[in-house]
């Protein structure tokens, strides 16, 4: 549980990737695209500020992440608290 941001660590492999993290409710609609961009090996960071694409705030509740980099693809779950 967050509140209120969140930050969401992640490495990427030497060679680099195209990188794409989103952030979805949990009927599967996209809220906020917080990455979407090439980046070179390493480690970085992105934040989530409970905001949606718009800058409006969003309902406390579930939501997912998704983040896509070259063939990995992984979505995890996180619980914003207001």
């Amino acid at each position: 549980p967050f509140n209120p941001v969140t930050t969401i660590q992640y490495d990427v492999p030497a060679g680099g990737a195209d990188v794409n993290i989103a952030v979805f409710d949990v009927s599967g609609r996209l809220v906020r695209t917080l990455v979407n961009e090439h980046r070179n090996a390493g480690r970085f960071s992105a934040q989530w500020n409970g905001a949606d694409g718009r800058g409006g705030s969003v309902a406390s509740g579930v939501y997912f992440y998704r983040m896509r980099a070259g063939d990995f693809a992984e979505t995890r779950k996180m619980v914003l608290l207001k």
